[in-house]
């Protein structure tokens, strides 16, 4: 019994086919950039918050240290190997004059601020989110996480993963520069 011609001819191309497609799809996902995930907070308010302090005589973090200001806030552990690699780069933000706010997630106060002594501390205002409330509530998936609030308390920026000299001059640098002009 033989095949009908057609059906031949589409058993010879359709592995090709299929490769071809494939092949097409995986060029497309090579170019998205897995720390560029999309947020659906973006643009909309940041939860107001109250967070307990991580350093000895401090007050913690909340909504009003950053109400009407831009805002850089850090999400971190001292559980968190990839906030250790991070760790220098906001050492030298904070040494250029940008204002850092630190988040300690699912940490003990204790060794938040025992971290914050050994390596140094960038941040200007820090809290301690050991529940994890506020982490949820603005879409945390892991440690580091850095967002953008402008003065209106709106999140218009979040970066999964550590804030690197290149993403802060092409996107948060420029980025915050706008904000504060009020663009």
């Amino acid at each position: 019994m033989t095949l009908p011609r057609p059906v031949v001819l589409l058993a010879a191309i359709a592995p090709f086919a299929v490769f071809i497609v494939l092949a097409i799809a995986l060029a497309f996902g090579l170019k998205n950039d897995p720390a560029a995930l999309p947020s659906v907070l973006v643009g909309k308010p940041a939860p107001i918050f109250a967070l307990g302090p991580v350093r000895a005589n401090d007050s913690g973090f909340s909504t009003a240290d950053i109400t009407g200001k831009v805002a850089v806030i850090n999400v971190f552990g001292s559980w968190c190997s990839a906030c250790r690699l991070e760790h220098p780069m906001l050492m030298d933000l904070a040494a250029q004059g940008v204002t850092i706010h630190g988040i300690d997630w699912k940490d003990d106060p204790a060794d938040g601020a025992a971290w914050l002594a050994r390596f140094g501390d960038p941040y200007a205002r820090v809290g301690n989110d050991q529940s994890g409330r506020l982490a949820l509530d603005l879409g945390v998936s892991g440690a580091p996480e850095t967002f953008i609030i402008d003065k209106a308390g709106r999140i218009r920026y979040k970066l999964v993963g550590p804030i690197t000299p290149e993403r802060w001059r092409d996107e948060m640098a420029p980025l915050i520069a706008q904000l504060e002009a009020g663009q």
